[in-house]
């Protein structure tokens, strides 16, 4: 059986989650309502998809999206094919309500669960949205996972940003780091060249440094912050290592977390990384600039 993975949207208001119609595709799902999303392209990573999907499909841009749950489904049309349906919850950027529908949808509804009816929702909809009510996905839980996030932090000696970046993938790569006291101090920053590596090389590598780093400053609790969901899921064990070229680095990695207390990994937008992202291109404009 082949697997594909693919990203749908649990966009909430109130007691409402966000429901489009769809405008083509095959007979099952033609006219039927389903959330927000659809398959991963090749070498995307998941939250990257979510961001295309809702901004083509719907016209709005994200503001918070958090794992909610991974889900297996065979689609009845093509039962040679399982997907993992990695469900995310999310918050709508402020101004961005104007929902601007692209070809692939005419109508779009805010649905509260208890009128919805399954001969107008999609099979892997009707799944979805059960899952949904079990787990309670509301506006003011969403929410919560900033404020948690926060408070998280708290108790952790520092935050550590990690980043990675590859300029060919793979090319010329680079990781960074900054660190982070509970009053949001840098503490220690930096960056390596790598030499010729991938994205997710580079990502893991910015994850070995800041442990390096940390461990030199006598930390205990830390807590990682990343944009590579791919990386953080891995390190969760959400997501099993494929990639060969990774085990060594991974190895390392859980080598290290051996030093602290505590080591915890949570994803957070490209926007919200921008000082160890900026310690990458440093990293990587220094050695271009070197020459060698």
């Amino acid at each position: 059986m082949n697997q594909r993975i693919a990203v749908r949207a649990v966009v909430r208001q109130g007691d409402k989650t966000l429901l489009l119609r769809r405008a083509n595709g095959r007979v099952s799902i033609l006219g039927k309502f389903e959330l927000p999303g659809g398959k991963i392209a090749y070498g995307e990573q998941p939250e990257d998809a979510l961001r295309r999907y809702l901004h083509h499909d719907v016209g709005v841009h994200v503001r918070v999206a958090e794992l909610a749950d991974v889900v297996t489904y065979v689609d009845r049309d093509d039962r040679d094919i399982q997907y993992a349906i990695i469900v995310y919850a999310v918050e709508m950027a402020e101004g961005h309500h104007a929902l601007k529908l692209s070809g692939n949808y005419d109508k779009y509804v805010w649905q509260s669960m208890q009128n919805t009816q399954q001969n107008t929702t999609t099979d892997l909809t009707q799944l979805l949205l059960g899952i949904i009510q079990q787990q309670g996905i509301t506006d003011n839980s969403i929410k919560s996972f900033i404020h948690n996030d926060v408070a998280k932090s708290t108790e952790s000696d520092a935050i550590i940003y990690t980043d990675g970046g590859s300029r060919g993938n793979p090319g010329p790569s680079a990781s960074g780091f900054v660190i982070m006291d509970s009053s949001q101090k840098i503490i220690a920053e930096g960056g390596e060249f790598l030499g010729i590596t991938t994205n997710n090389q580079a990502e893991y590598h910015g994850v070995r440094i800041g442990l390096e780093k940390a461990k030199e400053l006598g930390l205990k609790k830390i807590d990682f912050r990343l944009d590579s969901m791919l990386v953080v899921n891995q390190m969760n064990g959400v997501y099993s290592i494929k990639n060969r070229d990774l085990w060594p680095i991974n190895e390392r990695i859980r080598d290290l977390m051996g030093n602290f207390e505590s080591v915890t990994f949570r994803h957070v937008p490209r926007e919200s990384n921008q000082l160890a992202d900026a310690q990458v291109n440093r990293t990587l404009d220094a050695q271009e600039r070197s020459g060698v």
